[in-house]
């Protein structure tokens, strides 16, 4: 059964896992991070591990919303200030230096108008409230979209422009995002076909996924697959499936979208992790597929499954869940919030 944790305050509201730490928005927008602290990604002006929830350096009861990758942090402000710390070794902090930070700081754009942030293995994508897309970091695989694979340790505007970006997800080397008018575009590295364009062949702009579509409502990427909500609440996923994690009931890869399975028009919420995938229902049922070699689909085995299955702990209370490489962690609702990990 995965592990619960009950937070001091009695609840919980946004938190983010990666491969090897987590970290956590509580409800009172108070920013907590806790786990592997090498390149400071804590913030906390040390390079201490931490086995137990900090403050950030900057403290604050303001804080909006948090994306974090392996080695650095990304968060947002309610007044629309956007702050970054951790490793920079390719610019992915975006303040215009490749220095590591083990405090956050501003990026090299400033202003009081980001919406959205995600954060990719090496790189930062964010969406500001005039719907404008900006990313930053490491491009060797295009990941940045701007037509180049040249580093950038300030943000800049994806070659397709516009200002009706709505939801941006980033993975190992590539970015995939969602447009007000609900078409999916993806970009940067398609090894086992990442990017869903039925090739193999990495892109450094953005393309539509082979499915097209302009109803896609939710996207998530971690490592080499991506999975995504249509509006019509049908789950798709598509890229690498060496161990189930696109939840077909084979091991095939994937260059152009499937459905799971299971099937189905009640997917709410769903994200990729390294080799395994999770999701939550509208009948607030959580399930996961995919890789299993510890435990990370929280099925009280260490079997791998092909299709999708319930967790141990069961329960149609699952609000929100995320997968980090090799874990997992989901919030059940109600009056008595608990966090899961497993």
């Amino acid at each position: 059964m995965p592990n619960q944790f009950l937070s001091p305050e009695g609840d919980l509201e946004n938190y983010f896992i990666t491969e090897s730490w987590l970290i956590d928005q509580w409800v009172g927008d108070t920013l907590l991070t806790w786990g592997n602290n090498t390149n400071g990604q804590q913030g906390d002006n040390t390079t201490t591990h931490r086995s137990t929830p900090v403050t950030t350096l900057s403290g604050g009861t303001n804080w909006k919303q948090v994306a974090c990758n392996t080695q650095n942090t990304t968060a947002i402000k309610t007044d629309g200030t956007l702050w970054t710390w951790g490793i920079n070794s390719s610019g992915q902090l975006g303040d215009n230096t490749t220095t590591t930070r083990s405090t956050p700081v501003t990026t090299f754009a400033g202003g009081t108008n980001w919406k959205q942030v995600a954060c990719g293995q090496n790189h930062t994508s964010a969406i500001k409230t005039d719907g404008t897309l900006w990313t930053w970091g490491l491009n060797s695989y295009g990941q940045i979209g701007d037509t180049t694979i040249t580093a950038r340790p300030t943000p800049v505007t994806t070659f397709l422009g516009g200002t009706n970006w709505k939801q941006v997800a980033c993975g190992y080397s590539r970015t995939s995002a969602i447009k007000t008018d609900g078409t999916l575009w993806t970009w940067g590295r398609n090894s086992y076909g990442a990017l869903g364009n039925n090739t193999t062949t990495q892109r450094n702009t953005p393309v539509t996924t082979f499915a097209g579509g302009t109803n896609w409502k939710q996207v998530s990427c971690l490592r080499e697959h991506i999975t995504a909500i249509k509006t019509d609440g049908t789950l798709w996923t598509w890229g690498r499936n060496s161990y189930g994690a696109l939840g077909d009931n084979t091991s095939t890869q994937r260059l152009t979208p499937v459905t799971t399975f299971a099937g189905g028009t009640n997917w709410k919420q769903v994200a990729g992790g390294g080799l395994h995938t999770s999701a939550i229902k509208t009948d607030g049922t959580l399930w996961t597929w995919g890789r299993n070699n510890i435990g990370q689909l929280g099925d009280n085995t260490t079997t791998q499954r092909l299709t999708p299955v319930t967790t141990s702990a069961g329960g149609t209370n699952w609000k929100q869940v995320n997968s980090g490489g090799f874990h997992t962690a989901a919030v059940t609702s109600g009056t008595d919030p608990t966090f899961f990990i497993s």
